[in-house]
């Protein structure tokens, strides 16, 4: 019965193959087809931050792309987006060969660029073939990501906009052999270090505020703290002897408040504990309750305002404007340093106070997520949080609008979510420990830009333990444990490498519709299902070597080129995704349809929809440094000795 079943498989896998192949032939000689609506394309290039924040006069230069084994229409935000995205590895193996291009035509516009570089249009340009058209290269136009180039279908125009705003005119060929610098998603890996080195200096430069002189002294010069406050001199130290203070504080100058000895500031359960509208205030070594319960703002907020979208200010109004233990509102290049925080709604906020710190610092929330909000809500405040301990309530760490945010070496537990972007790019997260989180370990969200994810450590989240969205991003180094899904794939342009992805359901679960990111050099391990792709092209997860698959390195005969298993590897298929956890299946792998179907398996582009492969598979576990000393080092085998258990009677 066993053998008859596995002849049904195989009977089965190579239908579907053969249907496949036949859905994805393609006339090459066909009429070209009509422009299409770039709203209804699958669009990529422009973050979800920036195309809200473009003038409406603003009219950004794209390329939309018919491709040969990609079923939906591709729109570029940018010609050189589309140039740059032809060129990375294995783009023609997901998409095909691009059968026909086009591109924004000014010449049918009275174009001009605004004070920022951005094109500016009285009427919305037309389409035009590309490989007709002039493009002015190396101009002053911008688009949010950096210089973009302007197509025309008239050569005379495409002088004539060079010749005010410097630039070359080149023609299709010419332009495909242009630069446009370095692949993003690989400059947010090098710059890594750079990161934490100027979150380094941050540091060092919020410490000075706790060498403040001492001006006033509560119990000797005043009887309450918010006397001495008030008595205290710009840029000195009130400081607050050992004792339980029931006050509400309110800081409106640069002044360092730091506790000596056991100190507590009880709020009364009562609004916002401490709140500061000073520039450079510093909060150090107390401990803060009875903060109020409300969540949500629904007045004006401290400190100065500055005019911004509507939506946006009643966004901030609501969530920077609720209780707090510490309130800090427009007062950059603050310090909160050696605070413990008993919230009963937020911890600790910072609302348009950038450039702050916010290190060894233990927040408590309410262990309902209902009741609780943020632990650290950060609020249009770039900011570095260090070796802090955040415990129980809805978010951990909640940013918004606070690009250039460097978060590291922090605890984190028992929330909802544990860290949380939103609208935040170029920030770094690493050597975080997050575990029980009841939704995400780590999630970012709205389409922000080249983040950093790095050597965290996530375990035990009830959903998934990383869900970062956006597009150029890098994900590395990371451990992703124990929960329902280790990865979720589903940003685009992101290089995902080094990461360990063990015991959980599903490892990694793709639902992107453009397959553009790098998945290689990562380790699955004892997961039920190594990964999951929902419906879209094949997304191939290697370039010249791969990833680690337990269970895969039973079907290595001989090692390939450079360490990896002799064949392609298809987690998503039915064979080879229970090839770790179903005895029998590595000499079903073996039969011969199946062989000719992995012969198959990325070189006919598009050949398998909803799927993932990887076309060399690596013998040896990626990461045994990540690996070691886990629970997991033990079924991290080699080829060699899969091999000998696989084939030993």
């Amino acid at each position: 019965m066993k053998r008859s079943l596995s002849l049904v498989v195989v009977s089965a896998v190579l239908v579907v193959a053969a249907v496949a192949v036949g859905l994805f032939v393609v006339d090459v000689e066909s009429t070209d087809p009509e422009p299409a609506i770039f709203d209804d394309t699958v669009s990529m290039g422009l973050a979800l931050a920036d195309e809200r924040a473009l003038e409406q006069e603003v009219e950004l230069p794209k390329a939309q792309v018919f491709y040969s084994q990609y079923e939906y229409v591709v729109g570029y935000y940018g010609v050189e987006t589309f140039v740059e995205a032809q060129r990375s590895p294995g783009h023609t193996q997901r998409f095909g060969y691009p059968l026909t291009v086009y591109v924004s035509d000014y010449s049918s516009t009275d174009i001009e660029l605004d004070e920022a570089g951005q094109p500016t249009v009285d009427r919305q340009p037309a389409w035009h073939d590309a490989e007709d058209a002039w493009y002015v290269y190396g101009s002053d136009a911008v688009a949010p990501g950096g210089e973009t180039v302007v197509p025309f279908s008239e050569r005379d125009d495409a002088e004539a906009f060079a010749d005010n705003h410097d630039g070359t005119v080149l023609t299709w060929e010419a332009l495909l052999e242009a630069e446009f610098g370095a692949d993003e998603a690989t400059a947010v890996r090098d710059r890594v270090d750079d990161q934490h080195r100027d979150a380094d200096q941050r540091v060092e430069d919020a410490a000075v505020l706790r060498d403040r002189p001492t001006s006033t002294v509560v119990g000797e010069d005043t009887d309450t703290v918010q006397a001495a406050i008030d008595e205290a001199p710009a840029n000195t130290t009130v400081l607050v002897p050992d004792g339980t203070y029931e006050e509400r504080l309110e800081i409106d100058r640069p002044l360092t408040l730091v506790g000596e000895g056991n100190v507590t500031i009880d709020g009364g359960g009562n609004g916002t504990v401490i709140t500061s509208t000073a520039e450079g205030t510093a909060i150090v070594g107390l401990e803060i309750v009875g903060s109020g319960s409300e969540r949500l703002g629904t007045g004006d907020l401290p400190g100065d305002d500055e005019a911004g979208d509507e939506w946006d200010e009643t966004f901030e109004g609501n969530y920077a404007g609720g209780d707090a233990g510490i309130g800090l509102h427009t007062a950059p290049g603050s310090l909160v340093e050696d605070v413990t925080v008993d919230s009963s709604a937020s911890g600790i906020i910072l609302r348009r106070s950038g450039d702050s710190v916010v290190r060894n610092v233990t927040v408590s929330s309410p262990e309902s997520p209902e009741d609780g909000h943020a632990g650290i809500l950060s609020f249009r405040s770039p900011l570095v949080v260090e070796q802090s301990t955040v415990y129980d309530g809805q978010d951990a760490i909640y940013t918004h609008r606070s690009h250039d945010s460097v978060v590291r070496d922090n605890r984190i537990e028992g929330n909802r979510l544990g860290i949380h972007l939103m609208h935040t790019s170029d920030s770094l997260l690493a050597d975080n420990q997050l575990s029980n989180q009841s939704n995400t370990g780590i999630y970012i969200m709205t389409g922000p830009e080249r983040n950093a994810v790095v050597d965290n450590e996530i375990r035990n989240a009830d959903d998934f333990a990383l869900f970062p969205s956006g597009s150029s991003s890098y994900v590395a180094g990371n451990v992703l444990a124990d929960s329902q899904v280790g990865l979720r794939v589903d940003a685009t342009d992101t290089l995902y490498e080094r990461n360990v992805i063990a015991d959980n359901e599903i490892g990694a679960q793709t639902r992107a519709m453009l397959p553009t990111n790098q998945v290689v050099g990562n380790d699955f391990v004892d997961n039920d299902v190594h990964a999951e792709a929902g419906t879209g092209p094949l997304r191939i997860w290697s370039d010249g070597t791969g990833n680690y698959w337990q269970g895969v390195t039973s079907l290595a005969g001989e090692r390939g080129p450079g360490g990896t298993v002799d064949r392609a590897y298809s987690p998503t298929a039915p064979v080879d995704q229970r090839l770790h956890r179903v005895d029998g299946t590595p000499t079903l792998s073996r039969a011969p349809g199946l062989e000719a179907l992995s012969g198959l398996q990325g070189t006919v582009p598009g050949m398998r929809t909803g799927s993932i492969v990887d076309l060399a598979p690596t013998c040896e576990p990626n990461n045994p440094d990540l690996l070691e000393g886990t629970e997991w080092e033990d079924r991290a085998w080699s080829c060699d000795r899969a091999t000998t258990l696989h084939d030993s009677p």
